[in-house]
């Protein structure tokens, strides 16, 4: 009786923390570089009884344990935007932005200037060229960032030279699952894992690419957490019922 209410508090455990993850997804349906988590789950079997007075091997018992989450780094639909200035990559890689925390990754290629001329993302962080910052200047037009990254402008008005403003850094992980997340679609570097530049690395202008969740896929996932949850309370209920109708029952001394 006991081992049944163990083995469903902590499937029920589990299944808070998936509903948790599946809901932060479902939050970020419409974000734009954003890839999905996805929660690992394995059997954790407890030592068997060791008294040898049972007249028969005890079982071990199967609970379940919830190991970590994943990052899904799928490529999400990529959508033509017409603005110049966004970016969708290719393959597994990954723009370097400055932040007040040190270098932070991301795939959110939703690209803007600031009032400074800076390359930034849509949260205001500075995109990391090879040598920085990138830095359109007040009298560029016409600005073009070609496959390879190369951030190109027509200088004024009427002449039809080309300036080089930069080039993006584009990066690449070994061991990507080792990335964190760092909110706002970034990704944090743990110590001993370090970015590589890809030189096969390209960049689509005028596309950006869109969150990976499948939402109808998440909202089944959802529901059926949710009716996991509601059954084995259930069982965890009636368990309880019965262990309360046992004590009663053994507490009844006849007369």
């Amino acid at each position: 009786m006991e081992n049944a209410l163990l083995i469903g508090l902590s499937r029920q455990v589990v299944l808070e923390r998936n509903v948790d993850v599946i809901a932060n997804n479902i939050a970020n349906i419409n974000t734009t570089g954003f890839k999905a988590d996805r929660q690992l789950f394995e059997e954790f079997l407890t030592s068997r009884a060791r008294d040898e007075s049972f007249p028969t091997q005890d079982r071990r018992v199967s609970f379940v344990h919830d190991r970590g989450t994943v990052h899904d780094f799928a490529q999400g639909p990529v959508e033509p935007t017409k603005n110049p200035l966004d970016v969708a990559l290719s393959r597994d890689n990954f723009l370097v932005v400055q932040t007040p925390n040190g270098e932070r990754y991301t795939r959110n290629g939703a690209l803007q200037i600031n009032n400074q001329g800076q390359l930034v993302t849509n949260t205001g962080f500075p995109v990391l060229g090879a040598n920085g910052p990138i830095t359109i200047q007040s009298g560029d037009q016409d600005i073009a960032i070609a496959p390879d990254g190369s951030v190109t402008v027509r200088e004024g008005l009427v002449t039809a030279t080309e300036s080089v403003r930069g080039k993006l850094r584009l990066v690449r992980f070994d061991q990507p699952q080792r990335l964190t997340k760092d909110g706002n679609t970034l990704f944090a570097a743990p110590a001993g894992v370090a970015p590589a530049n890809d030189p096969q690395a390209q960049v689509r202008q005028g596309f950006i690419e869109k969150s990976n969740v499948n939402a109808v896929a998440e909202m089944s996932k959802l529901i059926e957490a949710t009716r996991q949850y509601q059954q084995i309370n259930a069982i965890v209920q009636q368990q309880g019922d019965l262990r309360k109708s046992a004590i009663e029952r053994l507490a009844d001394v006849p007369a």
